[in-house]
């Protein structure tokens, strides 16, 4: 129970890489506040986390809203007695096409739930993780945008590229305070985000190709590495953008 009396914040819980993750931190021993826009799947996630044993709150609103991301930390401290642990997984994809013909709405649609939403969780989380002495704070960026272009996704590269500037910063800023500031960057993972992207049997096939391990990753194995980043075996580990592609990143043919 490496999260054992831990008290995790997930943004963007409802489906996917978040929800897996509340998921195995909840059976890491972790108490789960969990949030998304959906408050209907956010009681099933936590009445399939309560029926294992674990404890869990929701709360729905959007993550790119200051006062939500409030809410959120309240929600914490006053549920289970502060924060020690807190993952931005909230995400949106946009309108995919050619930068020329990206309007603005949809550019800051796309950086208002990826960047913003990671901003305003931050500003609210640290200083509850400062008040512990010691905290994590894991934002879940892409090789897209760091390692990799991919056209037609201006907007998408950006706010996740920016997702792994901030994290710098922040580890700096709150390193000598205690707490932890990470990057996740995953490869091709089986969500519905990833639908998105590629939904015809040739498109699934050509992003298992992109990938040295020549597949994309399930849910629950990017869930893992947040593990790490979230838990005391990450304890000298602050700053980093950590790669969990499946070798998306160093395959060139």
């Amino acid at each position: 129970m490496v999260l054992q009396n831990k008290v995790a914040l997930i943004v963007g819980a409802s489906a996917g890489i978040g929800r897996a993750t509340a998921l195995l931190f909840a059976e890491k021993g972790a108490h789960v506040v969990v949030g998304a826009r959906r408050q209907d799947a956010l009681d099933e996630l936590v009445a399939e986390i309560t029926a294992s044993g674990g404890t869990a709150y929701a709360l729905a609103g959007d993550a790119s809203n200051e006062t939500y991301a409030q809410k959120l930390c309240e929600a914490a401290v006053e549920r289970f007695g502060g924060l020690d642990i807190a993952m931005h997984c909230a995400g949106a994809l946009g309108k995919l096409g050619p930068t020329a013909e990206m309007n603005e709405t949809n550019w800051h649609n796309v950086i208002n739930v990826n960047l913003t939403g990671a901003f305003l969780g931050a500003k609210h989380q640290l200083p509850l993780m400062e008040k512990r002495g010691s905290g994590s704070l894991i934002l879940t960026s892409s090789f897209v945008g760091y390692t990799a272009g991919m056209p037609g996704m201006a907007a998408y590269a950006a706010a996740k590229a920016g997702m792994v500037g901030l994290m710098k910063s922040l580890a700096v800023e709150y390193g000598p305070r205690g707490v932890r500031v990470n990057a996740l960057l995953p490869g091709g993972t089986d969500t519905d985000m990833a639908a998105e992207f590629a939904s015809t049997p040739e498109e699934k096939a050509f992003v298992r190709g992109l990938h040295a391990l020549e597949r994309i990753a399930t849910p629950e194995e990017i869930a893992q590495s947040a593990l790490y980043l979230a838990s005391d075996a990450s304890s000298f580990t602050t700053g980093h953008a950590m790669l969990v592609d499946g070798g998306v990143s160093i395959k060139k043919g």
